[in-house]
C-alpha cells in the first residue's frame, strides 16, 4: 500500500465555529448591560449608614465658614446643600420620615432661610454705610484743616497786636523812667509843675495800654475758646459717622450668619435623632 494523504479539516474545526463581528458586538452590548444591572442593583444603604452620613454632614454644614465677604454670596449654595443632604436622607427606602419629623425639619430650614435672607438685606445696608465713611473721613479732614486756617489767621492777628501793645506798654516805662531820673537829678529844663503832670499822664497811659493788654489776651482766649467749640460741634457727629462706619466695616468683615446656621443644623441634628429613636421604639 502506498502513503495516503490525510485530508485537512477546516481550519477551525478544533475551536467552535467563527463568530461573526456582528455576534462580537452583541456579546459587548450584553456585558453593558450587566454593568448597568450593577449599578442599577447597587444596595441600599442602611438606616444606621445613612443616618450616620447625615448627620456627620449636617456637623459640617453647621461648622462651614464662608472665606470672605460677601458673605451672601456663599448663603444660596449653603442651602442648597442642606437640603441635598435632607432630601437624600428622606429619600432613602430605609428610612420613611414620618410627618412630625418632616414638620419639624420644614419649620427649621425655612426659619435658617428667612434669618440668611435678613443677613443679606443688613450686609447690602453695611455696604452702602461702608462707601460714606470715606466721604466722612474727607470731611472730618477739611473741619479740621478750617479750623486750624481759622484760629491761626485769627490767632495771628491777636498775638500781632498784643505784641504791638507790649511794645507801647516797654516805651511807656521807659518814658516814665526818664522822668523819674529828672526828678532826682540836675536838669533845670523843665519846672517840677511839668515834670509831675508829664509822669501822671504817663502813668495814665500806662495804666490804659495794660488794661487793653489784657482784655486783649482775654479776648483772644475767648475767641480760641469758642473757635474750639465750633470745631468740636462741627467734629463730633462726622466723628461718630467715621466710628459707627469703622463698626460696620469690622463687622461687615464677620461672618454673622454662622450662629444662625449652627444653630440651624443642631436642630436638625437634634431632630433627625428624635425621629430615630421613635422608629427604633415602633419596630420593636
Amino acid at each position: 500500500m502506498g502513503y495516503q494523504p490525510r485530508s485537512k479539516s477546516p481550519r477551525a474545526s478544533g475551536r467552535g465555529s467563527i463568530k461573526s463581528p456582528y455576534d462580537r458586538g452583541k456579546g459587548r452590548g450584553k456585558r453593558r448591560s450587566a454593568a448597568d444591572s450593577e449599578v442599577e442593583e447597587k444596595p441600599v444603604a442602611s438606616m444606621k449608614e445613612v443616618s450616620e452620613k447625615t448627620l456627620s454632614r449636617l456637623h459640617i454644614l453647621g461648622n462651614q465658614r464662608f472665606g470672605s465677604s460677601p458673605f451672601r454670596d456663599h448663603f444660596e449654595r449653603w442651602l442648597l446643600n442642606l437640603k441635598d443632604v435632607l432630601a437624600e436622607f428622606e429619600s432613602n427606602p430605609n428610612i420613611s420620615p414620618d410627618d412630625q419629623f418632616m414638620e419639624e425639619r420644614s419649620q427649621i430650614v425655612s426659619a435658617v432661610e428667612l434669618e440668611l435672607e435678613q443677613r443679606c438685606r443688613e450686609e447690602t445696608s453695611l455696604e452702602e454705610a461702608v462707601k460714606s465713611l470715606s466721604n466722612s473721613k474727607y470731611l472730618l479732614e477739611l473741619i479740621k484743616e478750617e479750623y486750624f486756617a481759622t484760629a491761626g489767621q485769627i490767632g495771628g492777628r491777636k498775638r500781632s497786636e498784643i505784641r504791638c501793645m507790649y511794645g507801647n506798654i516797654d516805651n511807656l516805662r521807659k518814658e516814665l523812667d526818664s522822668i523819674v531820673r529828672m526828678k532826682v537829678g540836675f536838669f533845670r529844663g523843665i519846672s517840677r509843675k511839668e515834670r509831675e503832670q508829664r509822669e501822671l499822664e504817663v502813668i495814665q497811659k500806662l495804666n490804659t495800654k495794660q488794661k487793653e493788654l489784657e482784655l486783649a489776651m482775654l479776648d483772644l482766649k475767648e475767641v480760641k475758646e469758642s473757635l474750639r467749640e465750633e470745631y468740636e460741634k462741627k467734629r463730633k457727629p462726622v466723628v461718630e459717622q467715621v466710628r459707627d462706619g469703622e463698626k460696620k466695616v469690622e463687622r461687615l468683615e464677620t461672618d454673622v450668619s454662622l450662629e444662625n446656621r449652627w444653630f440651624a443644623c443642631e436642630a436638625l441634628i437634634d431632630a433627625v435623632n428624635t425621629f430615630l429613636q421613635r422608629k427604633t421604639l415602633l419596630s420593636h
